[in-house]
């Protein structure tokens, strides 16, 4: 019997599939060439491995393998999409810029990954002019709003398509059609939408994106960007050079046995997507309804309909938010709260949405994956419900609420 908590935060990381092991092992001692050396065996095996993970991986999304480059993850992948299609396509001119006066104008939304809202930053130190969108209280980007954000200076629009906090879906496709109207650049983080969700890059309008190997069961530190060749080509700046690799857009030694894990994960994910999807929905809907059936003051974070199957936030009013992650010790979750130097911050993501700080910090994001089993999920609801429970009993609050006491109308001495 496992001494280690159950596993409830897939969105964070997944575990390796034993079959994407199996399929990396040999490229660690027996097909260890690299696969820049044309002129041997060695490098001929692992050049092929190349080939078919990027064949694999191109299937997934519904591109060409020409149209797929590897990289460390999503991370690197983002800063590739967002800081290479922004210097590639710079306004050049005060024509082109035109009243907005600088070298572009790139939209993104508040509650994307850091991942995306970094690089943002620093190309608004670059002279960028960026907009960042608020989601409405429902976690969603919707096409009409990058429509009323859009400019005649607008070259770059960055959407991510499932949230990592949430599990809400935005309107990628649309948002897509109406970039290639307006002849503007869309990039989509698709971390957590790849290999969970059906997709087609060319169906779907998108010109990047990029998702990453350790979210769909494969290895860490590999990841892909799918950058299109047709209609339009698109082109993006190298942030990493040297020797040329990868058509020259991420330059390095291929990481061939990661490659080749995170091309097996590809795999896979197409054959068993459906039945995942199907089973973790059920899985998640036994586990909000119960929790909401036991516990009053239960709110789901986002849409209620447009979220990922695998995936629920939830917060507990009542409760401190500390608090509850210690005495749910026997789960790995993630909580809405990020600590950052002494201080336990709420969760940006769930700011943007309007939600008050108290609540965001006493939410749980509970994501299931593979090894998610029925007895799992009844564990874990029984571990929260009397995890809850007990905390209330210890908080005058939730005395003074049974009492029918209105406690916003109390001013609070704040130490």
């Amino acid at each position: 019997m496992s001494d280690m908590p159950i596993y409830l935060d897939h969105a964070a990381t997944c575990p390796c599939d034993q079959r994407v092991v199996d399929a990396m092992l040999p490229y660690f001692t027996e097909k260890f060439g690299n696969p820049g050396s044309r002129n041997h065996a060695y490098g001929w095996q692992s050049e092929e491995g190349i080939d078919k993970a990027r064949a694999q991986a191109a299937s997934l999304i519904g591109a060409q393998p020409k149209e797929i480059v590897f990289t460390s993850g999503s991370t690197e992948g983002n800063n590739l999409a967002i800081k290479g299609a922004a210097e590639m396509y710079a306004l050049k001119t005060a024509s082109e810029a035109g009243d907005g006066g600088g070298r572009g104008h790139i939209i993104t939304a508040l509650h994307e990954h850091k991942a995306v809202l970094d690089p943002c930053h620093r190309l608004s130190k670059q002279g960028f002019d960026v907009t960042f969108l608020s989601p409405g209280a429902d976690g969603i980007i919707t096409k009409d709003m990058i429509a009323d954000a859009m400019r005649e200076d607008t070259i770059l629009v960055t959407i991510m398509w499932a949230n990592n906090e949430l599990g809400t879906i935005n309107e990628v496709p649309e948002i897509g059609a109406l970039c290639h109207e307006k002849n503007v650049i869309f990039h989509t983080d698709a971390t957590q939408w790849v290999g969970k969700m059906p997709t087609d890059v060319v169906r779907d309008n998108i010109d990047l994106l990029t998702w990453s190997g350790h979210k769909i069961y494969g290895p860490k530190g590999v990841g892909a960007i799918y950058i299109r060749r047709r209609r339009p080509r698109v082109r993006v700046t190298a942030q990493i050079e040297g020797g040329g690799q990868e058509r020259g857009y991420r330059s390095g030694t291929l990481a061939v046995q990661q490659i080749v894990g995170f091309g097996e994960a590809c795999e896979l994910c197409a054959k068993e997507m459906e039945s995942d999807q199907q089973r973790l929905l059920k899985l998640r809907t036994k586990l909000e309804t119960e929790l909401k059936s036991k516990l009053e003051h239960v709110q789901v974070n986002g849409h209620a309909e447009r979220r990922l199957p695998h995936l629920t936030n939830i917060s507990f009013g009542f409760v401190e938010g500390e608090g509850l992650m210690m005495a749910i010790k026997d789960l790995a979750c993630s909580s809405g709260s990020a600590c950052t130097s002494a201080s336990l911050e709420p969760s940006y993501v769930l700011k943007a949405l309007g939600i008050g700080d108290d609540l965001a910090h006493s939410s749980l994001r509970l994501s299931l994956g593979r090894i998610t089993t029925e007895q799992q999920i009844d564990f874990a609801i029984e571990k929260i419900v009397w995890a809850v429970n007990h905390l209330r009993d210890l908080s005058p609050l939730w005395d003074m609420h049974k009492e029918g006491i209105d406690i916003n109308s109390i001013e609070w001495a704040h130490h």
